[in-house]
């Protein structure tokens, strides 16, 4: 099925989404991944056509799954529901077996080869760097050496875990969205990163440190395995490092320091126990 075919459907009463992204080669992993889950029953929408490029950007359509209420908050209770649903979809992503979805989302770029703390990322590059907090440059730079640092072996995940990609119905989850912010990245940097975001709506922030404490091992006990001490250390670097990069992406546009007041109150603490 291509995009010439949406119009049958449509004609047959079936909700559509067609979705375009920048095509940045990751676009064909992620579709695969994200069909292998729906055909498994798994919360997300179906694709109904492959990616196909569309000048710069990459289109797709795929089945609507619309409906569902957002789950706000960001206590130790509400953290071990999101855990619970990431510890499903990580055991899930187990068994997919694709290319990996390189490079990485941008904002969860720390393992870049690019000169610098930061990935090189135009139109924030053009910006004056000097509106970037010393504390969020510096918070950025010890969670990265410290991730930089370990071996651990890469799996698939999700890479956008926030609040505003999940929908729930009478207390289960019934949409999991943008699966196009699939990662490669070590298993404990996929569950740090979710941690630290799974409270975030717009704009999007940094949960409290025990909740993400409480998320982590909520994560543990549905996985059935304990993290090494290794581990423990790669998720909590890595818990900081969205919320560095939308602090600096605040401080470049001018916005409020959500996340630049989160990570000031809170870095000390998560590089403690990262060992950065």
């Amino acid at each position: 099925m291509t995009l010439d075919d949406l119009p049958g459907w449509l004609v047959g009463g079936r909700d559509v989404v067609v979705k375009a992204r920048e095509d940045d080669g990751r676009a064909a992993s992620c579709l695969a991944a994200q069909t292998w889950l729906a055909d498994r029953g798994f919360p997300c929408a179906r694709p109904l056509t492959p990616a196909v490029d569309v000048g710069a950007l990459a289109v797709h359509a795929e089945e609507s799954r619309s409906g569902g209420e957002l789950l706000g908050g960001d206590s130790p209770d509400v953290a071990v529901r999101y855990a619970a649903v990431f510890a499903r979809l990580m055991a899930e992503l187990a068994d997919v077996t694709v290319a990996p979805p390189l490079p990485n989302p941008r904002w969860v770029r720390w393992d870049h080869t690019d000169s610098g703390t930061w990935p090189a990322i135009d139109f924030l590059d053009e910006q004056d760097q000097s509106a970037v907090p010393a504390h969020v440059a510096e918070t950025a730079e010890r969670a990265r050496t410290r991730m930089l640092a370990t071996d651990l072996p890469c799996v698939l995940g999700h890479a956008d875990f926030e609040a505003q990609n999940l929908r729930w119905q009478d207390s289960e989850v019934w949409a999991v969205h943008d699966w196009d912010s699939l990662a490669w990245q070590p298993e404990a940097a996929l569950v740090g990163a979710a941690c630290g975001a799974f409270a975030s709506v717009s704009p999007p922030t940094l949960a409290p440190v025990e909740s993400s404490s409480a998320f982590l091992a909520a994560y543990q006990e549905a996985r059935g395995r304990r993290f090494t001490v290794e581990e423990q250390e790669i998720a909590w670097a890595a818990s900081l490092w969205p919320a560095a990069h939308n602090a600096r992406w605040e401080a470049l546009h001018g916005d409020s320091p959500k996340s630049g007041d989160a990570v000031r109150a809170q870095a000390a603490e998560r590089l403690r126990r990262a060992n950065a």
